[in-house]
């Protein structure tokens, strides 16, 4: 059977994540939908990361296998005639072979996060980014950063409903950066536990406004971010996830074995340069 590598981006705003559910609207179940509709048959998407609900994609990796060969530039149109009242677009597509796999080729994955810091309300960014309306200490962000990269037990940042078979990975990259009023935080790893991520960006929040992330009743305020967060034990000490009016914050970046892929900005828009 073919098999085809799709670039995909979205807007999660209306889905509930990236997996197929049976009562709520997924990402994948979308562009299943949407692929049957030329092929005639059903098939089954297999995506690189499975986003939690609300996270929007600019490159997300996924493969398809078809029953016969097909020419990708009218698989790409195709899908988006039928995804046309959705919020996601196929960016690219190409064959790969049978031993290409989204989810295992996948040699690192890249989240981009974003706080506002402003009193007044976003309006564009209001689901893209998280307003603080505070000032923050970038540069006391940017140390403790430094606390979380290498490989650590991170239990303390999973989710309950994690089903990763251990809590050690392995923190690539983190890096914060300022642009006017725009805070950015890219972080990259090969892979990541259940909502991970945003706990990490919750905490550095709490660091910049001079205060820890385990600053909860009934529990010490330790000296230093690294000496709490990776005993594995002090899971829900750590801030709520970052969300933004109810919806997770940010664009997922993917990259594979066969082409690296990263995020370029152009006058506050996301999108990927090759």
């Amino acid at each position: 059977m073919p098999r085809y590598k799709l670039t995909i981006e979205y807007d999660g705003t209306p889905y509930k994540g990236w997996q197929r559910q049976n009562d709520q609207p997924s990402v994948q179940q979308a562009l299943e939908k949407a692929i049957e509709g030329f092929t005639r048959y059903p098939v089954t998407v297999f995506g690189a990361g499975r986003t939690d609900a609300g996270v929007h994609a600019i490159a997300q990796i996924a493969h398809v296998d078809f029953n016969e060969e097909w020419d990708p530039f009218k698989v790409c149109n195709a899908a988006n005639a039928h995804l046309r009242e959705s919020a996601i677009a196929v960016l690219a597509c190409e064959p790969v072979d049978d031993d290409f796999n989204a989810r295992f080729s996948a040699t690192a994955r890249h989240y981009i996060y974003r706080i506002i810091t402003r009193r007044a309300p976003l309006t564009i960014d209001a689901k893209r980014a998280w307003n603080v309306k505070v000032p923050l200490d970038v540069a006391a962000m940017q140390d403790a950063a430094q606390c979380l990269l290498g490989r650590h037990d991170f239990t303390t940042f999973r989710s309950a409903h994690c089903q990763a078979k251990t809590p050690v990975k392995t923190l690539q990259s983190l890096a914060v950066t300022r642009r006017g009023d725009i805070i950015e935080f890219q972080v990259s790893a090969r892979s990541f536990l259940h909502r991970q991520a945003r706990p990490m960006v919750g905490s550095l929040d709490c660091v910049a406004r001079g205060r820890s992330p385990a600053a909860r009743p009934g529990h010490p305020h330790p000296p230093a971010l690294p000496h709490h967060l990776f005993d594995g034990q002090q899971f829900n000490l750590v801030p709520e996830p970052v969300v933004a009016d109810g919806d997770v914050v940010l664009e997922h970046l993917l990259r594979n074995s066969r082409r690296t892929w990263r995020p370029c900005f152009c006058n506050g828009v996301a999108g990927v340069r090759v």
